[in-house]
Order: structure tokens, then sequence, then C-alpha cells
């Protein structure tokens, strides 16, 4: 199994209420990061209750129809032809929060596909996706309903230009889909979508799609391990029902404590750091949820620990590595303290059941 997937070794992200009609701000700080000089950032921003200052979280939620009327908005100060893709480019697996690990973990492109399939209603109430098999290939559908607003149209471009984006970071040969399909008319030039794309992109369609060829998706991923993807779809899949109930900052900290394991056991003031918050701030709201930093890291390594020793094809001194640990030996005494078993006996147990 390959060391640098332990990085994806996250707990699930925080718990989201959604009514209809929200979509996760990260997309509106993203469009108005590529959208550069020629627009207010702030002023922009601030039309849907964000500052510049807030960071990128997949969990902080916008209404949808307010996101539409910010992209217009833009839309009235600078040419918005290529924005859609320039926004596509700019997007990144790991700001996606846990479904972003969990589709670098899948071990097909295929596979990634069908986490968003699954589980995108973590981070949206108007977009639903659907993987269909054709035959000249595999349609990973988006749907959105409404009226096809400006607002809308620019979003259904900059959402399958960012589906294309993060699939090309975890595929190990150039990605290039067969055709884009997009509902709406065309803008005034598609040069900048096809150059970007790399195929054709046709407007007018009968829906919003993405059409890959078969041998495509199901080339392997370069991070891909069944072990820890399991792991973290799990995590999702209780999100999904509102399982958890943890505060936000608890299950935020779990995911960073869990993706730095492969390094060694973090330190408090690196969580913090990445948490945007002091140690001595960190320290304080752990307290407030009647929690330390060391029971916090024993909860997450147990719980990686747990997941991934339900796969056999992960070896002892493996799991012992991707939950921190430098020798094996340690991390048998560790898990004995947390499970009161054996790592040994724990997989032969969950084997039998």
């Amino acid at each position: 199994m390959p060391r640098s997937t332990a990085s994806l070794a996250a707990c699930h992200a925080p718990r989201r209420v959604l009514d209809m009609g929200y979509v996760t701000s990260l997309f509106a700080r993203k469009v108005v990061a590529a959208a550069g000089e020629g627009i207010d950032a702030a002023s922009i921003l601030s039309s849907i209750g964000l500052t510049l200052d807030d960071p990128l979280d997949t969990g902080k939620m916008v209404p949808a129809e307010r996101y539409y009327d910010m992209l217009e908005m833009i839309a009235e100060r600078i040419d918005v032809t290529d924005l859609p893709v320039r926004t596509g480019a700019s997007m990144w697996l790991d700001d996606y929060g846990a479904l972003g690990l969990a589709f670098k973990a899948a071990t097909t492109l295929r596979a990634s596909y069908a986490r968003v399939e699954r589980y995108a209603r973590l981070w949206t109430s108007v977009v639903e996706y659907e993987l269909q098999e054709t035959t000249e290939g595999t349609l990973f559908i988006m749907r959105r309903a409404g009226e096809r607003r400006l607002g809308m149209r620019l979003s259904n471009e900059t959402t399958l230009a960012s589906a294309v984006s993060i699939a090309r970071q975890v595929c190990a040969e150039p990605l290039t889909p067969v055709e884009v399909l997009l509902r709406h008319p065309a803008p005034r030039s598609i040069a900048a979508h096809e150059d970007w794309f790399g195929c054709p992109v046709r407007f007018g369609a009968h829906l919003d799609a993405l059409l890959y060829a078969d041998e495509t998706l199901d080339r392997p991923n370069i991070l891909g391990d069944e072990g820890i993807s399991r792991y973290l779809m799990t995590h999702l899949d209780a999100e999904l029902s509102e399982i958890t109930h943890e505060p936000e900052l608890i299950e935020r900290a779990k995911a960073a404590i869990a993706q730095s394991l492969s390094d060694g056991v973090p330190k408090m003031p690196e969580i913090a750091h990445s948490l945007g918050l002091s140690a001595r701030s960190f320290h304080r709201r752990l307290s407030e949820h009647g929690m330390n930093f060391q029971s916090l890291t024993d909860e997450t390594r147990r719980g990686l620990a747990e997941g991934l020793l339900r796969d056999a094809r992960h070896s002892l001194t493996e799991i012992a590595f991707l939950t921190g640990f430098s020798e094996q030996s340690s991390f048998t005494r560790a898990f004995k303290r947390w499970a009161g078993t054996t790592p040994a006996n724990y997989r032969k147990d969950m084997a039998h059941r």
C-alpha cells in the first residue's frame, strides 16, 4: 500500500443541516478569487454573508439563489465567459474536506465519482449526480432544477469544470472527457471551455453531464486505497444519517489529526494552526467540550485503527504506520489500552461477525 495514502485517513466532515436551496460557500469563495481584481471581492462576498477572512469550508452554506445573484453581480462587472473554467481549475480535492479525501482514496475514477453521486448532498441541496452507462461510455450527470438564469448557467459550467479538475488530481495519466454537455445556450465564445476540457463542449444538449470513455473511468487512481476508502465512507454514511452530533470543532480537529498521522503524532500547536486557532484558544475550546488534545488524538487513532483492521489486506505493521506509530509493538500496546484486546484478536473477532 502506498505510504502517501496515509494522508487520506480523515474523520468525517462537520455535520451540516441543509434546508432546501443551499450550496457550499466553497464555490462562492473560489469564484470570487478567480474573478480577480476586476471586482470588489469584499463587497461581493458580503452580499452572501461572507468575509474575506472566512476560511474555505464546505460546511458553511449559502442560499443557492443568493449565490446565483452573486454570480450575476460579477457578470455585471467583468467578462465571465471563461470564469467557470478558471474557477474549476482552481478547485483542489483538499478543499472538499472528508468527501475530497474519499474521492482520493477510491480505487478508480469511477469509484471516485460514485462517492460524489452518493454524498454530494452533504454540501448541496440543489444538485444531484448520477453515473449512467451508455453505449458511448459513461455519463456523469448533474441534475439541478430551476430557472436557467445566468447565475445557474455559470454555476453549472463551474461545477462540471470542477468535477474534471478534481478527477485530474487522482489520475496517473492525462485526463480528458469524451465530451462535455450543457443544457443552456453557448456563451459568445466556447474556445476557453474546449481548450481547458480538451474535448468538444456541446451546449443546448438534453442534459448537463461529462461523458467519459469506460477505460478512462476504470483506470486505477494514484492514491486509491480500499481500506482507507471504507473507513472514510463509514463516517460519511454516519453524517448522512445524522448520527454524529459532535461539535464542528471536534470533527475538524479529528480530521486534521488523522491527516497528519503518517508523519507521526502531531503536536497540538500544529493542529491548532491548521484550524486557524492559537494553541491556547484550541486548548480552551477543547476543554469547553470536556476534552483535551491527548484524548482527542487517541480517539482519532483508535477509530482509524479499527477501520483499517477490518480490511485483511493491511498488515499490522502498515496499520501501525498509518496510525502514527513507529513500531508495531507500540501500536499493539496502545490498541489494547483502547479496546481491551490486541489488534490481531480484534481483527479475528471482526472476521467472524
